[in-house]
């Protein structure tokens, strides 16, 4: 089941001493995060209204009742979410991240390898974590190559997994001596 609230953002470090903030923004275009109204942090207790104050990568954003360097410096790390029902439908062929949660992954067989329990994203594109009984996790790059079908309404996913490589431990300290 698709969750009920999305992470659109993380309130980065303060930006000069009058309340300002740096957001990362998982929005299409990072200035979009103000855009979606009051967005709350991950217990949904705090509610957060942005401005954007200076556009970018990183937006420097205003945040209302945040007036000094000390009270932005504490919401540093905090995870900004928005109810699903203020977003767009995803278009063809494009996917909210937080909907494949849950989702069983299975081989080009049918054969099930497991759920998946989180995907990350830290700017070279996203990954699956797959949940696998008995067994460790496994990573995927969520590329066409590696998940070529993704069936939200059967809340499925069809993976090729690359093929492994194990670097035997003396092949990677010559590595890092070089």
């Amino acid at each position: 089941m698709p969750p009920s609230r999305v992470l659109l953002g993380v309130i980065g470090r303060p930006h000069g001493v009058r309340g300002l903030v740096r957001v990362q923004s998982f929005t299409g275009r990072p200035e979009a995060i103000a855009g979606y109204g009051p967005l709350t942090d991950e217990a949904g207790t705090r509610s957060f209204r942005l401005e954007i104050v200076t556009p970018g990568e990183m937006p420097v954003v205003r945040i209302a009742g945040v007036a000094d360097r000390d009270a932005a410096a504490r919401l540093t790390g905090t995870r900004l979410y928005v109810e699903r029902a203020a977003l767009p439908p995803a278009d063809e062929d494009e996917y909210y991240l937080a909907d494949l949660v849950g989702c069983a992954v299975v081989d080009e067989a049918g054969a099930a390898l497991g759920t998946v329990a989180a995907v990350h994203d830290h700017g070279a594109g996203a990954f699956l974590e797959v949940a696998r009984e008995g067994g460790p996790a496994l990573l995927l790059p969520f590329t066409r190559a590696a998940v070529p079908v993704v069936d939200l309404a059967a809340r499925r996913l069809v993976v090729v997994p690359p093929a492994e490589e194990v670097v035997p431990p003396s092949a990677a300290r010559e590595g890092a001596a070089a």
